[in-house]
């Protein structure tokens, strides 16, 4: 039950990162709600399996940029996801960059929000 509301969090999220970007006229685009689950479904795919290896591989350039690197990491995935074309529409790395950036944001106040807060009740 956790996952699916974690989930559904991610799609929210995501929903209001591309709102936020097409505010900034910046090039994202969701095809609908279904696109935003698969969306959020691919990203954490990508950030489970393919991020690990790519932080390994750029560790010395993210040391020698304090971890300021991890930023350009973190957008690449989002990009990614975007280029696949199933459900999350990204174009340009400065799109790339905000969505990773702000929807990180998002999320992580909204799961501390509504997750952690059900959690604390029990």
């Amino acid at each position: 039950m956790r996952v699916l509301l974690r989930w559904a969090i991610g799609a929210a999220a995501l929903y209001v990162t591309v709102l936020l970007g097409q505010q900034l006229g910046l090039k994202m685009a969701i095809t609908d709600v279904g696109g935003a689950f698969l969306a959020v479904l691919l990203l954490t795919l990508v950030n489970a399996f393919i991020r690990p290896v790519l932080k390994l591989v750029t560790l010395p350039l993210n040391c020698l940029t304090l971890g300021l690197f991890g930023f350009i990491v973190n957008a690449l995935m989002f990009w990614l996801v975007g280029s696949l074309n199933l459900g999350l529409k990204v174009d340009g790395f400065w799109a790339a960059l905000f969505g990773s950036v702000v929807l990180s944001v998002i999320s992580g106040i909204l799961n501390t929000a509504i997750v952690e807060r059900g959690e604390a009740r029990r």
